[in-house]
């Protein structure tokens, strides 16, 4: 005994012991105000301590043979010692580890998670669909408008962090597992309400519940009738802000006492309008707000004052050019006239900043002065999501992925329950190339909202950017939803599987608007009869489109919309044996694609060009504009590396010096299974 503690002293085992637990716990301190400040899981903690615990027996060997009169050379126990202290360790973090996992996982990523209530911020508020009482059910949008003008007044407050309405909109007015909902949506608080509309009589009841406790912090009813409800909103914001303590500044405060209109019939229209465009916000397609745009304009004859109204017409007249083919310019020049006019009258206003930000983003492609209205915007509504989602989408134009990324990461914790909010974030992880996480993003939009196909397109375009995996992504765009449909064309298209492909586009109505960016239905009906040899109806096709598509020019002032047309324009001047005039036009759009500044577009149409290059056997104009997307995130959303062995469009030059060059600088990146490589000869079967 005396010699085993005489080598302990020798080796200063209790002094590293020592030593090492004050580090340990001086480090754990620190870890855990730093895990407070930014939100981290108890499971990272967790993980740190089993580690530490694993380190301290580390330590204690080092000691062993480290020491002042350490021996040189190891017995065989001693090292059977070290082995399984090794052994149990690992043992350990396998054991515990698995548990601490976060939600990034894919599997994990489908389920409903809760915050964990250390990181919910006390000051923290979650505003429910509000029950509809009245006995006429059209009344519909108005009980709608009251959660909505709450929410945005809530919204107002910088103090406050409250929840989107995009990710309440599935819960019950009244759930039962109020405690469960809350911790879902990363709040304290939940405010419940509904409201009941007869005539011109109108009863308001709201409630304040600290989902923690479940006690009810405050409540009140309000009877208005719709000639004194206005500036209602407010005063619920108020009382929500003194119950939960939230700190007001002045401009805050005048904000929210600020009463956007008295006119009853300006108020009444307003509310329908947005109706309508919260439906437009879910769907995305312009109907929407096409439709609400007569109702902001009711509202602005009735009550030309109404600065919110002139706002808000901005802004659906702005996502109506975008959505509807943007070949209306009349449609965008109203829109950034509007919000010029609701800035010059009151400059305070969020709306009116969104407004021109979207005006210039989507009318103008003036990005930069876009990003100057929406950081105006943030500091007024500094968490709000849906600035952070307009953020995000210009600065990703911009090709500044990791600021998009920062600011959709922030929007889905403002907004999480929103599908879109989620997708949105996988996309731009797709972009970055990303794939990991961007698949967990997606199957997390998926779990929110199954019906949501953008989110399942995605999912199928990460498969084959990142394995190459066309097999996959055609059976996640598995039904009969046109949308998915539409997708599906282009995958048989890039299998070489032509005649499958045109047989599934003439099943689509010719009105289809699903297409997304593959082009109109008959110009890609045109490209696959091409492809598949039948070139007396391609070209019957292509010299139907060519007049149509030139008249679409004319209209268009966007760069980078001119480019996708001149893409166009050289696809069917090829396909009609046209290649001189189709090279010059392949110039002309390559050139505005660079001019555009759009770094979202630019891959896809730099793609599609060299598409049409390979096609005429022209490698070295093909693989000059491929190099120009690779490597790395440069290719986005339509183009990596996997794609030089999966994609049949380069089948006419694989066998080249230049393209079989290519394979070997990305060799690294071939995928391990290749499912999809029709041709192995390297040329299309009807050539």
């Amino acid at each position: 005994m005396d010699g085993i503690l005489q080598r302990l002293r020798e080796r200063k085992l209790v002094q590293w012991a020592l030593a090492y637990v004050a580090f340990a716990f001086a480090l754990l301190q620190g870890i855990d105000i730093v895990a407070q400040r930014f939100g981290w899981p108890e499971s990272v903690e967790r993980i740190l301590i089993l580690a530490l615990c694993v380190g301290f027996f580390v330590a204690l060997v080092l000691a062993w043979y480290h020491g002042e009169r350490g021996a040189q050379r190891v017995s065989s126990t001693e090292l059977v010692i070290l082995a399984l202290l090794l052994a149990i360790g690992g043992g350990l973090l396998w054991r515990f580890a698995p548990q601490s996992v976060s939600a990034s996982t894919p599997a994990q990523a489908g389920k409903a998670t809760a915050v964990p209530a250390a990181t919910i911020p006390a000051k923290s508020i979650a505003v429910l669909p509000f029950a509809n009482l009245s006995s006429d059910k059209e009344n519909e949008y108005f009980v709608a408008g009251m959660q909505d003008l709450i929410l945005g007044k809530l919204a107002d407050i910088g103090d406050l962090k409250v929840i989107s309405r995009t990710s309440t909109l599935k819960y019950d007015s009244r759930p039962g597992n109020l405690r469960d909902v809350a911790a879902e949506l990363g709040v304290a608080h939940i405010l419940e309400g509904s409201v009941q509309k007869a005539g011109k009589e109108v009863l308001i009841n709201v409630q304040l519940i600290d989902a923690r406790s479940d006690n009810h912090l405050w409540a009140e009813t309000y009877k208005r009738t719709l000639d004194d409800i206005f500036g209602v909103e407010g005063e619920v914001a108020g009382k929500i802000a003194a119950s939960l303590q939230a700190r007001l500044s002045p401009d805050e405060s005048s904000r929210l006492a600020a009463v956007p209109t008295t006119n009853r019939a300006a108020y009444d229209a307003y509310l329908q309008a947005e109706f309508l465009v919260n439906r437009g916000n879910l769907e995305f397609t312009s109907d929407w707000y096409r439709k609400a745009i007569p109702f902001y304009e009711q509202a602005l004859q009735a009550d030309p004052a109404f600065v919110l109204a002139l706002a808000r017409l901005s802004f659906a007249e702005s996502i109506a050019y975008w959505f509807g083919g943007r070949n209306e310019p009349a449609l965008a020049d109203k829109a950034r006239q509007h919000a010029r006019q609701a800035l010059d009258r009151q400059p305070g206003l969020a709306d009116a900043q969104v407004a021109m930000g979207y005006a210039l983003y989507t009318g103008a492609d003036d990005y930069n002065a876009a990003l100057g209205y929406f950081a105006a915007a943030l500091k007024l509504r500094p968490h709000d999501p849906e600035i952070l989602l307009a953020s995000a989408f210009v600065l990703r134009r911009q090709g500044r992925l990791s600021a998009a990324i920062d600011a959709l990461q922030e929007a889905v914790l403002r907004d999480p329950r929103s599908s879109y909010a989620f997708e949105s974030l996988g996309e731009t992880l797709l972009m970055a190339h990303r794939y990991d996480e961007a698949e967990a993003a997606l199957q997390r939009a998926r779990s929110i909202d199954p019906g949501n196909t953008v989110a399942l397109e995605q999912l199928a375009s990460n498969a084959v950017l990142a394995q190459g995996d066309v097999s996959r992504a055609l059976a996640l765009l598995a039904g009969d939803q046109p949308r998915l449909v539409s997708r599906r064309v282009g995958f048989l298209q890039m299998q070489g599987r032509y005649d499958e492909a045109i047989h599934i586009l003439e099943s689509l109505p010719s009105n289809s608007d699903q297409f997304g960016t593959s082009g109109d239905r008959e110009g890609q009906l045109a490209d696959l009869l091409r492809l598949a040899g039948q070139a007396e109806r391609a070209r019957k096709l292509y010299a139907s489109a060519l007049p149509q598509i030139r008249a679409q020019l004319d209209s268009l002032r966007s760069k980078r919309e001119q480019s996708a047309m001149w893409s166009e324009i050289a696809s069917a001047l090829h396909g009609l044996g046209q290649d001189r005039e189709a090279l010059d036009a392949l110039l002309r759009s390559q050139e505005l694609a660079r001019q555009s500044g759009d770094l979202i577009e630019y891959p896809r149409l730099t793609a599609a060009n060299a598409s049409i290059y390979a096609d005429m056997r022209r490698p070295d104009l093909a693989i000059a504009l491929l190099k120009e997307i690779l490597p790395g995130d440069k290719g986005g959303l339509y183009f990596s590396p996997t794609m030089l062995w999966v994609d049949s469009t380069w089948n006419p030059i694989r066998n080249t010096p230049e393209f079989q060059a290519l394979l070997k600088q990305y060799a690294k990146e071939k995928p391990a299974t290749i499912t999809a490589e029709p041709n192995p000869a390297g040329v299309n079967s009807h050539d």
